[in-house]
This record gives C-alpha cells, sequence and structure tokens, in this order.
C-alpha cells in the first residue's frame, strides 16, 4: 500500500502544511478550504514534511530524499469559487505549468468526514534527483505568493569555509582570517576584538540552514538556533551566507562547539539524523583571564607609574576616546547596512509581484507566446535579482535593464536604447545592485506605457570627469513633483539613496528629476566613483 502524506494548502493564509494521514484534522476551518493531498511511493521510508525555515515564512520545504514518484491532488471546499486561483510548477526552476487556473470540468465531489471537498489531479511526477516547486496565488491578491518545494535530492551538510575575526583599533576596524581546520579551531581574543563571524559555503538551499553554539563543558547552549544572515557581506566584494557571533556570547575560555543543521522536521532516531549536521570546536581564549598574579602585580606597578605622569594619562584618555569614536562608526555604519538591507527587501518582492501581475496580464489576453517569452525573462530576472549582492558591475546592470525591458516590451510595445561611454570599463566598475531598476521600471508604469509603439526610453552610462552619470529619460506624460504618485520603487530608491550617502561620504549619490509633458528626466550622480 502506499505510503500517503497529506500537504494543506490555505491559500490565504498558509500554502503548505504536511502531516501524516492519522494526524489530519478534518474539522479545522481553513480560510480559503484548499488543500493538497500528495501521493509517494511506497519505496519511501524517510519523508520530512512541512518545515517552514524562520527567515522563508512564505516557503514550505518537503525533503523527500528516498522518494521516486510524487503525485499530486488538490481538493477544494465545495462553496470556494476555484477560478480565482492559480497555480505554476517549477521543475529545476525550470517552467513546467504557468498560472494555470483550476479546470472546473475536472473536478470531482470526494466525501471526507463533516464535509464534501472537490478534487482534480495536478499530476505525476518524477522527483528522484529534482525539485519541484509549486507557486500559488489568488487573484484577488496576487502579491500573497506562497511557494511549497519538494526536495528530491540529498541535503549536503553545510561546511564552514572560515572563520573572520573582527577588531578595532587606532588604525580603524579590520578582519583577520583564522586556519579552519576538520575538527577545531583556535581563537584568542584580545581587548579589541568584537566579533567572530563564521563563514559557510554558499549553495541553492541556504536559508534552510540554521546554527547553534553549546558549551562542551556544561552541554548548556548559549546561542539558540538562529538563521544564518543569507545574502549578507563580510568584506567588500565578498557575498556569502555568514552569521556574526559577538565575544560576549562567550562567557569563559574552553572549548564550544558550533552545531550547523538543515531545518527539516525531525521523523528519525537522533543518530540518523546526525548525518546532516555539522559539528565543529571552537577552542576559545579570553585574553583577560590568561593573567597569572604575578603578571597582575607586573602591569599594576606599570599603570601606577603611566598614571604618575599628566602627559601619559592624557595620551591613553585621548587614545581610548579615538577607539571608542571608532567603535561607534563601525555600529552607526552596520546599523545603515541593516536599514538598506531592510529596502533591498523590499524592493525585491515589488518589483517580482509587478512582474508577476505582467505575466498574468499577457495569460489573460491569451497571448501564450508572449507570456513564455515573458516568464523565460522574468526568471533570468529573477536569480540576478534574488542574489543579494550589493554591488554588482556596470555590465552586470546593463544586462539586468536589457532583460527588463525586453520583457515589458511584449506587454507594451515601447522601444528603448542603453548606451555607454566607450570610456567607460563597464566589467571593472561597481555600482549598488538594481540602482537604476525602480526608476525604469517607474518610466514603463507611469511614463509610456500608454503610448504603446510611441513610447521611447533612454538609458545612459556616461563619465564626467571623474563622476559616473546614470541617466534615465523616457517621452511619457510626466508627472508633478508635488503629487506622491511616483510609485513605491521610486520613494524606495530615494530612501536607498538617502542610506547609501550614509557610508559613502566622500562620494555622494546626486539624485535629479525633471519631468514635464513631453517626458521625465532622471540623472543619478556617483560623484568622484570613478
Amino acid at each position: 500500500m502506499k505510503k500517503t502524506i497529506f500537504t494543506f494548502l490555505s491559500f490565504i493564509i498558509s500554502l503548505s502544511i504536511v502531516s501524516a494521514q492519522k494526524g489530519i484534522d478534518f474539522n479545522k476551518k481553513y480560510a480559503a478550504g484548499g488543500k493538497l493531498l500528495m501521493s509517494v511511493d511506497s519505496g519511501a521510508k524517510n519523508v520530512y514534511y512541512s518545515s517552514i525555515p524562520p527567515n522563508q515564512p512564505n516557503t514550505y520545504f518537503n525533503y523527500l530524499p528516498e522518494v521516486s514518484n510524487l503525485s499530486i491532488q488538490i481538493y477544494f471546499r465545495k462553496n470556494i469559487n476555484t477560478q480565482n486561483y492559480r497555480y505554476t510548477i517549477l521543475v529545476d526552476d525550470k517552467p513546467l505549468v504557468v498560472n494555470k487556473s483550476i479546470d472546473k470540468t475536472q473536478l470531482k465531489d470526494v466525501d471526507m468526514p463533516d464535509e464534501v471537498f472537490s478534487s482534480t489531479s495536478l499530476g505525476t511526477f518524477a522527483i528522484k534527483g529534482k525539485i519541484i516547486t509549486v507557486l500559488a496565488y489568488s487573484i484577488e491578491k496576487p502579491q500573497d505568493i506562497e511557494k511549497s518545494v519538494f526536495y528530491g535530492k540529498i541535503i549536503p551538510k553545510a561546511k564552514i569555509t572560515r572563520i573572520a575575526k573582527l577588531a578595532v583599533t587606532n588604525e580603524g576596524a579590520k578582519y583577520s582570517h583564522l586556519f579552519i581546520s576538520k575538527s577545531k579551531t583556535d581563537i584568542k581574543f584580545s581587548e579589541e576584538d568584537l566579533q567572530i563571524t563564521v563563514i559557510k559555503n554558499k549553495s541553492d538551499i541556504d536559508y534552510l540552514y540554521y546554527i547553534s553554539i553549546k558549551d562542551k563543558k556544561t552541554d548548556e547552549t548559549i546561542l539558540e538556533p538562529t538563521p544564518w544572515q543569507y545574502g549578507g557581506y563580510v568584506e567588500k566584494h565578498e557575498h556569502i551566507p555568514y552569521l556574526n557571533i559577538p565575544k560576549r556570547v562567550f562567557k569563559k575560555s574552553g572549548e564550544y562547539e558550533v552545531i550547523i543543521r538543515p531545518f527539516i522536521k525531525d521523523h528519525e532516531p537522533p543518530k540518523d539524523i546526525e548525518r546532516y549536521v555539522t559539528r565543529h570546536t571552537l577552542s576559545i581564549t579570553l585574553e583577560e583571564e590568561s593573567y597569572s598574579k604575578k603578571d597582575l602585580l607586573v602591569y599594576g606597578l606599570i599603570i601606577c607609574a603611566v598614571f604618575g605622569a599628566i602627559a601619559g594619562a592624557l595620551l591613553t584618555y585621548v587614545k581610548k576616546k579615538e577607539v571608542k569614536k571608532l567603535v561607534q562608526q563601525y555600529k552607526e555604519k552596520e546599523i545603515v547596512e541593516l536599514q538598506l538591507s531592510s529596502v533591498r527587501s523590499q524592493l525585491n518582492p515589488h518589483f517580482l509581484f509587478n512582474a508577476l501581475a505582467g505575466i498574468q496580464n499577457l495569460m489573460n489576453k491569451n497571448e501564450i507566446d508572449n507570456a513564455n517569452k515573458y516568464l523565460s525573462k522574468f526568471a533570468r530576472l529573477t536569480r540576478n535579482v534574488l542574489n543579494n549582492k550589493e554591488l554588482v558591475s556596470l555590465a552586470q546592470e546593463k544586462t539586468l535593464l536589457d532583460d527588463y525591458l525586453q520583457m515589458e516590451q511584449l506587454r507594451f510595445g515601447f522601444s528603448y536604447e542603453i548606451k555607454t561611454n566607450d570610456n567607460l570599463d563597464l566589467e571593472n566598475i561597481e555600482i549598488p545592485s538594481m540602482l537604476l531598476q525602480p526608476f525604469v521600471e517607474n518610466a514603463v508604469k507611469h511614463g509610456i506605457a500608454s503610448k504603446n509603439t510611441e513610447g521611447k526610453i533612454e538609458i545612459a552610462f556616461s563619465k564626467n570627469d571623474n563622476n559616473l552619470v546614470l541617466t534615465v529619460a523616457d517621452n511619457g506624460k510626466g508627472f508633478s513633483a508635488d503629487k506622491k504618485h511616483e510609485g513605491l520603487g521610486l520613494s524606495l530608491s530615494k530612501n536607498r539613496i538617502s542610506l547609501l550617502n550614509s557610508i559613502y561620504k566622500e562620494t555622494p549619490f546626486v539624485l535629479a528629476i525633471n519631468s514635464s509633458d513631453a517626458g521625465t528626466k532622471i540623472d543619478l550622480t556617483l560623484t568622484d566613483w570613478l
């Protein structure tokens, strides 16, 4: 007999909650009445289901390491209007079904405890060694997209590639990278050290892993399970999964165990779960604990002598003030970087939801070929948008804009041109990622969308002395600067530029917007950037 697992779908509140057949509560009232029945082949002994990673609240991860075939049926309560729902199925990130509606003619009534449901099959899929992703949403709330991932590969153990230690001295903040052995790393904290950063190898499922730390002597957990800071960076140009651990976490010298494991529900004995867990020992030495009584006596005499000299006391005071100032500057920069990350996290779904609306628009107009072309561009754009790099080359930014404009051409029919100066090295000049995309999107949606083939957009990358000048111009209807109708993307971009100026104080970003009935022109100058 086949082993059957149910994944409940609530299209409004949550998309995927999987439970064993014995655990179903048919009396529970779901917001939309929807659910997804998943059957796996009889050879599957280990199935992990309904894992919701803390840092991906709308993603539902189902791990099927021994499953060969997966069949899916969708169920609805009888009073639900199924025509309001759409779903997309991806196999290894390639579209299999796109923005498909429910075929009412295929629905069959099924009697269940206390209620009657209607159901239809979504198909049977070979899952071994593949990733099947189901995206679903209601056309009434297209922005509320939920994702279910069915992972048919073996989840690899995470690998710690490096551990970096951050110190703040009179010369400024500095990272030092420590040697990583197979089982243990020695770390000696001085007074100047602030934290260590554990750096993991990058993978497609970084969001699934979390890290905890325990004292090996007392078996006490000193750092509760924490998701990786996915997509951030430790050094300039380095975009990797990492986690900052303040020095204060380690109360005393000794050995501590770092534990990294994927966020999957446990249905196996602990010894079997261990195959997914990475363990690494940190041997911590706190410098303030390493002094002997003799050392303390010597240091005490030296300190007394130093404080006996007025000049020495003043010099010590000045140095301490400088260190505090550097620490404060570092903390302020860290806060700004977190705010920038927050703005990016709002820009990404804003772009994705607009793009999905474009796919829906083409599908509703029955332009299937254009919808497929649009989705192909959208898949590539999604990878570029979600890589969370803060800095990208001008060449990469140009490619992203080119893909986006080609995608939107399918809907609106306008023409565009991207110009670059010959004296600009596009591959080696970097700018903050997605810097121009919201301005270009605003030009399309609020400028030339209604002009069809008469619409025109011009983008230019140019050099003015040591300044990099980025320009977006359109021949749309323009807008009044006194009215707040510029769109969420433009508003977020202005906020982002303000935050960037808090970091790049020596090379400020200057934004100029000129709009009239003849069109809109936006100039963004990166001062002394070249």
